[in-house]
């Protein structure tokens, strides 16, 4: 590391004809004292949360065994590398006034607030947890929060009798009456890290792309020039990081190009891949970026909606996900359902590594996070919200102990859990929803 008298500010953005391209954190970034180990440079703690809906095969998901000895079940193989990072929570519930009820379940997921029934506008539940961390962590960022998914409504299939389609729209709540939408364009999604256009048209941002081949290129002098100042470890660490900005958008414009070939009727093709596996990686590539840059350091991701009627012929499950999770305890159902939750957990270990594979400060982005990954029922077939699959990834910054298999009693409140993170991440509160207290074995031996 070298040590300079003067640091590069952590906030340092290239600008440039209409975007902006934020830096990762490098070593030209940290004081000269703290380089020299006199003070401690506390690492910033993130929050992710990744929903999946329609429940689980919870016997092809959660361990038998509890504590440091658990082995991974069949479902959650796919992230025994990172065993010391994830911790698998059970008993944890979401019971409410609206049980059996899809919209309780993604509605509930966050804000520990049952749904009101309505089919109208005059929709209400609670303000998730997400949103009242960027609240106060937003005031540090570009973007107080991210709110990306890989579904639409009309993929998703048809909404729940008696309420509004909002509740499976998405699990962030800006306050009791605003759901927040969710992005599934990637396209969007980058030009709104990287992009500083005021204009939403269609036709402005189009003109735009045509007149940039690469958001890189718009900034490569001022690149050039900030490198030259650089030692090699920064100038590596750099180099990687605008190799990953250009990859995924070399990625976005393929994706690009051929949704224009294949619907020439479209007048704006969506930027999305063909593939529902390279879909994910991009989206997941996309929140590695934001966190690296420091962008946000709160993003909630929907894997999928409830009634999620999307198909999986790429590992055999070729029949609609949700009417799959209504099984009956059908065999052949509860196999194929069991695979849709194992592709899901592959997905997720695909961004556990990039996040690990990626430097932040005197760890990676993986060390500085705290991910919460499961859905709002355990048994699809029975809407159920009682013991709910749910599994805590990343360090937190130093606050959380992975490698465990923690069972809590029967009926407590996923919102305590809530209130606990909250804690950690530096915000706080009395109680979220129906919580009754917190969680202190996150952190113990």
């Amino acid at each position: 590391m070298i040590i300079t008298k003067k640091a590069i500010p952590r906030r340092k953005i290239l600008r440039g004809t209409g975007v902006t391209l934020a830096l990762p954190l490098l070593d030209a970034m940290v004081p000269a004292l703290t380089a020299l180990g006199k003070t401690a440079a506390k690492p910033v703690n993130r929050l992710g949360v990744i929903y999946v809906p329609n429940g689980i095969v919870m016997d092809k998901w959660t361990p038998t065994a509890e504590g440091s000895a658990f082995e991974f079940s069949t479902t959650l193989q796919p992230l025994a590398s990172f065993r010391d990072r994830v911790l698998v929570l059970t008993g944890l519930t979401s019971r409410g006034t609206a049980y059996g009820s899809h919209g309780n379940a993604s509605t509930k997921f966050l804000t520990g607030t049952p749904p009101k029934k309505t089919q109208g506008t005059e929709v209400r539940a609670g303000i998730s947890m997400d949103q009242i961390a960027a609240r106060e962590l937003g005031k540090h960022t570009q973007l107080a929060s991210l709110e990306v998914e890989l579904e639409s409504g009309e993929a998703a299939g048809t909404c729940e009798v008696g309420y509004s389609c909002a509740y499976t729209s998405t699990i962030a709540w800006r306050n009791a009456t605003t759901p927040l939408p969710m992005e599934r364009n990637p396209r969007a999604v980058f030009e709104r890290l990287f992009g500083d256009t005021a204009s939403t048209d269609p036709a402005v941002r189009l003109a735009r792309l045509e007149e940039q081949r690469s958001i890189l290129d718009v900034v490569t002098r001022k690149v050039s020039e900030l490198q030259q100042g650089l030692g090699p470890r920064d100038r590596a660490k750099l180099s990687e990081y605008l190799e990953a900005v250009r990859d995924v958008e070399r990625r976005i414009q393929k994706a690009e190009e051929q949704n224009a070939l294949e619907l020439p009727v479209v007048e704006q093709p969506e930027s999305i891949p063909a593939s529902f596996a390279d879909y994910a990686k991009l989206m997941f590539d996309l929140q590695v970026l934001a966190y690296q840059c420091d962008l946000t350091r709160i993003i909630t991701f929907m894997i999928g909606r409830e009634f999620s009627g999307r198909t999986y012929p790429e590992i055999g499950a070729r029949d609609a996900h949700h009417p799959t999770s209504h099984h009956q305890n059908d065999p052949e159902k509860l196999a194929k359902l069991a695979k849709i939750n194992t592709y899901h957990a592959t997905l997720f270990a695909y961004y556990l590594d990039k996040l690990r594979a990626t430097a932040d400060g005197d760890g990676s982005l993986l060390d500085h996070l705290m991910i919460v990954y499961g859905s709002g029922m355990s048994d699809g077939n029975a809407h159920s919200p009682d013991d709910l699959p749910i599994l805590l990834v990343g360090g937190g910054a130093g606050q959380l102990k992975g490698g465990r298999h923690l069972r809590y009693p029967g009926n407590t409140p996923l919102a305590n859990l809530h209130v606990t993170l909250l804690d950690k991440l530096g915000v706080p509160v009395d109680g979220l929803g129906n919580s009754t207290g917190g969680l202190d074995t996150l952190s113990a031996v």
